[in-house]
């Protein structure tokens, strides 16, 4: 019984094999003829646009308002934009910088570098004056209290020294008249005498006692008006240095960095510009 070959199944291999080979090589092709047609139609990037485009965002940047206090949290972001905005100007080919460019971008950098360092500083120092405005408001109610205090107990010092001093006088006029009645009815000379000398001695010291009553309202009403003068002068020094601090404190809500990122990013647009001039154009 003889065998026969089997060369069916081997031609339907190279058949297919065949077939696949032909799929690659034309996707291959058409892969090849699209990158050539993407590469042809590309357009070149002039360097006025990518100045364009750089001052454009350039001017964002500027523009650039942050939200919310403390502003210093946002200065290092806003930094590394800057910085990566210009490096892609640098860096594109249609660009030549030249050495003044570098120089005039180096410096701006360092200008608005200082000065947000200085902005973050006052930030920082504004936490401190915020902590003395606390301060100062719990002053101003501590100043209240004890003028309040200082002027209950003067008062009732005063009160009770006049009562005393009153009481004291109308005791004494009361023996003056007293000693009046007292004069009248005596007949003897020596008795007499005695008598008037006694009722003139208390008139004295009616008279005195009138007279130290007198001397301390004097000195009340001075002490009072010494301790309102010293009340009114401290208080008045509270109620400025509040007012400064809350004067500093309103920078809290205000980013004191705008007019220095606005000035970095308006210098370096101009020496954009300024380099374009300088360059000549390429063909």
């Amino acid at each position: 019984m003889s065998s026969r070959p089997q060369t069916g199944p081997r031609r339907g291999a190279s058949r297919q094999f065949s077939k696949s080979s032909r799929e690659k090589k034309a996707k291959e092709k058409k892969r090849k003829a699209g990158a050539k047609y993407l590469w042809e139609e590309a357009p070149e990037v002039s360097a006025q646009e990518v100045a364009q485009k750089t001052v454009g965002c350039l001017e964002k940047l500027g523009n650039q308002i942050f939200a919310l206090s403390p502003f210093s949290q946002y200065f290092d972001d806003w930094l590394v934009t800057l910085r990566q905005t210009i490096s892609e100007f640098e860096s594109n080919s249609a660009i030549k910088v030249d050495e003044q460019f570098v120089k005039e971008r180096s410096q701006i950098f360092l200008d608005v570098e200082g000065e947000l360092a200085d902005k973050r500083l006052q930030e920082s120092n504004l936490t401190g004056e915020a902590k003395a405005l606390a301060d100062t408001n719990h002053q101003i109610v501590e100043a209240d209290k004890e003028y309040a205090e200082k002027t209950r107990e003067l008062s009732n010092k005063r009160n009770a020294e006049v009562q005393r001093l009153s009481s004291k006088i109308r005791e004494l006029e009361e023996n003056v008249a007293q000693q009046q009645e007292i004069k009248i009815s005596f007949y003897k000379f020596k008795e007499k005498k005695r008598a008037a000398e006694k009722l003139a001695q208390t008139n004295q010291n009616l008279k005195d006692t009138k007279n130290e009553l007198e001397v301390a309202l004097q000195s009340f009403t001075a002490e009072q008006e010494k301790l309102h003068d010293n009340y009114e002068k401290r208080k008045q020094e509270l109620n400025e240095a509040s007012d400064h601090l809350h004067k500093e404190l309103e920078k809290l809500e205000t980013d004191t960095s705008t007019e220095a990122r606005q000035k970095a990013c308006s210098a370096l647009s101009d020496s954009v510009n300024a380099l374009l001039k300088r360059t000549p154009p390429t063909s």
